[in-house]
């Protein structure tokens, strides 16, 4: 199914009857990713799978987003389709636009399941803000060159030297997305989310590391974690059947 969310094409599916649950995946990934999580969730609750705006079936957008765009994002979705205080759960990205959403308060939502979740700003080590350095004296240097075609593959290699996999891997509108959202931090708002809040972890997660999740169960008031000491960054596929058990724990 496509509903249209500002000039935006927008993939989703529905599965299930009862109260509303949305699942939003993690960055470069699509709804098929959290699929694994609707078995036991389709029995009791109204389940919504959805492609976030840039990945998946639904449309790029034209230009670079931050952290509320995909905040209002979420919150278009849900008045689209008319959906109240339903329960959030989102790995990742998803996770940071679920943070963003509650607790800027654009968003009613009865429980939050957050799944290595970004949104605290990473501390960069010396030999990252080398690389940007050389980035930035390279790019300077480039700037002066014609803008040939052996020029920008340069450029291109420059950037992804300093990028994670996740950035080389996207389109250049989401790469200047990911430079945007990787400097914001959440921790702020944490406080002000009021709900019931579930931290799903791995131990062994390099791209959101578990004292991500510490900070986060420090911060929102009402806050539980469950940590798969072997898990990475996808635990929750690499813990499904135990995952499931949790969350029919926590939403039931």
């Amino acid at each position: 199914m496509q509903i249209k969310i500002k000039d935006w094409n927008i993939n989703y599916e529905v599965e299930g009857e009862g109260s509303p649950i949305i699942l939003l995946h993690g960055w470069l990934t699509n709804l098929e990713s959290m699929r694994p999580l609707t078995t036991n969730l389709v029995k009791n609750f109204k389940v919504y799978l959805v492609d976030v705006v840039g990945f998946g079936k639904s449309d790029l957008p034209e230009e670079p987003l931050n952290s509320n765009d995909f905040a209002e994002f979420l919150k278009e979705f849900m008045e689209k389709l008319e959906i109240e205080n339903p329960i959030l759960i989102g790995h990742s990205n998803g996770g940071r636009i679920i943070i963003n959403a509650v607790g800027n308060k654009l968003v009613k939502a009865k429980k939050i399941v957050l799944i290595d979740s970004a949104g605290i700003k990473p501390k960069r080590s010396a030999t990252y803000y080398f690389k940007v350095g050389v980035y930035k004296i390279g790019k300077m240097f480039l700037n002066v060159l014609p803008n040939t075609k052996g020029i920008k593959e340069f450029k291109e290699r420059l950037r992804n030297n300093v990028g994670s996999n996740d950035y080389k891997a996207s389109p250049i509108v989401l790469k200047d997305t990911m430079k945007i959202i990787v400097n914001e931090d959440v921790k702020p708002i944490l406080p002000n989310i009021d709900v019931p809040t579930l931290l799903i972890w791995g131990g062994l997660d390099t791209a959101t590391p578990i004292s991500d999740a510490k900070i986060m169960e420090k911060l929102i008031p009402n806050c539980g974690l469950v940590e798969y000491p072997y898990g990475t960054h996808f635990s929750y596929l690499e813990n499904i059947e135990n995952c499931k058990l949790v969350l029919d724990s926590f939403l039931n």
